[in-house]
């Protein structure tokens, strides 16, 4: 199938492993030239050497999120050398495990900033440039605990909801523009951050980390975590063309995980 975005240009945050590079990747895989933003400057560059193994197009960016000044400076760097921003993918780092209770409040800011507040003010940034083409893509990576919250995760739980409702406000004000915005959901995907996961619930209940990964296993109807390159490729579906008709939608990339309709 022939997505048709080829040339299209993306900017996907937290692309320098994990879930973000994935999507970087089934984006370049359909010719998209590709900006991998990442905290970490030699993450990035892997997930950029990466894509020109497979001959693609891609810009390496530092970027702290929680630094909302430097929004206009990585953008005009995108700018210059690929061009404007069609496809925007949310995809931010997660906050450490912890109740939703008894947390200081500058955590709450500093998790805020980096996790919705500048997801918020890309987007704000990009949009003028799509309605002004008639076509964008805004998709936004949150977390199943959005819909059943993961215990001791309060902090993913809360802010990651909030992203949800902004979604869902956002696409019924641009959709008349050509421009659609969705949530995708993983459930249990295979990156370093469920690893961590895994790795932090078997040591606050005492278990084995294989224990616990072996009853997340079980809990997953398909019967095994997902594969990265699964999630890109349904972020690479909701910005192409194919998907102009899915908007204001929240998509699960859970083996059947998440039980509520």
């Amino acid at each position: 199938m022939n997505l048709g975005i080829e040339n299209k240009v993306a900017l996907v945050l937290g692309a320098g492993g994990g879930l973000g590079g994935a999507i970087a990747v089934a984006l370049a895989r359909e010719g998209v030239k590709v900006a991998v933003a990442d905290i970490n400057k030699e993450a990035a560059e892997k997930t950029v050497a990466s894509i020109r193994e497979l001959g693609g197009i891609a810009h390496a960016l530092e970027w702290d999120l929680v630094d909302l000044d430097a929004i206009d400076r990585n953008l005009g760097a995108i700018g210059e050398r690929l061009g404007p921003v069609d496809i925007l993918v949310n995809n931010t780092g997660g906050p450490p495990p912890t109740p939703a209770s008894g947390q200081d409040t500058a955590t709450w800011r500093k998790y805020f900033d980096s996790m919705v507040l500048s997801v918020i003010a890309i987007t704000d940034r990009v949009l003028p440039g799509m309605r002004e083409r008639q076509w964008g893509r805004v998709i936004t990576s949150t977390s199943s605990g959005v819909i059943t919250p993961i215990p001791n995760l309060g902090i993913s739980n809360s802010l990651r909801l909030a992203l949800v409702g902004w979604s869902k406000t956002l696409a019924r004000e641009v959709g008349a523009d050509g421009i659609t915005v969705n949530i995708v959901l993983p459930g249990r995907i295979a990156t370093d951050r469920i690893q961590f996961l895994d790795e932090a619930k078997a040591k606050r209940e005492g278990r084995a980390v294989e224990a616990v990964s072996a009853e997340s296993t079980a809990s997953i109807p398909v019967g095994r975590y997902g594969r990265p390159q699964e999630y890109g490729e349904v972020v690479a579906f909701l910005a192409s063309h194919c998907a102009s008709y899915v908007t204001g939608s929240t998509i699960r990339v859970d083996g059947g995980l998440i039980g509520n309709i």
